[in-house]
């Protein structure tokens, strides 16, 4: 058995602009690149974990996910989160669901960093972002 260790993840840029650690996602389909952002994460087939950090002052940008459906789980800070036309404002032990193909962003309008732990189904790729 595998064990993920957040310790040991490298962090890497997603096409968003946040930077993530992941733990666990399918390195299938993202060509030989795959190893060069998840090293040590463990394979996945459905879906993927990771942790994610907006500096503060920081903020994604605009994007969606043609397939995923993801769940965030804010873990430290505070911040202003847009899902479609609505905007609101999150907080550690929060959770939002977003739906694939739904426009989301995140601001990080606290004074620490925002740090959520982000589950994808089907696993994060950069192919099923879109950058609107």
């Amino acid at each position: 058995m595998r064990v993920g260790r957040l310790a040991d993840a490298e962090a890497f840029t997603t096409l968003d602009g946040s930077t993530i650690r992941e733990l666990a996602g399918r390195h299938e389909g993202f060509g030989t690149d795959a190893e060069s952002f998840a090293p040590d994460s463990l394979d996945t087939e459905n879906q993927s974990l990771a942790e994610a950090t907006v500096p503060p002052g920081g903020a994604t940008e605009a994007h969606y996910h043609r397939l995923s459906e993801e769940i965030y789980f804010f873990t430290a800070g505070s911040g202003r989160m847009k899902l479609g036309d609505e905007e609101s404002e999150v907080e550690a032990g929060d959770c939002v669901v977003i739906p694939p193909g739904t426009e989301h962003k995140l601001w990080n309008t606290g004074e620490e960093p925002l740090v959520l732990l982000c589950c994808c189904a089907p696993a994060y790729s950069h192919e099923d972002t879109v950058v609107t």
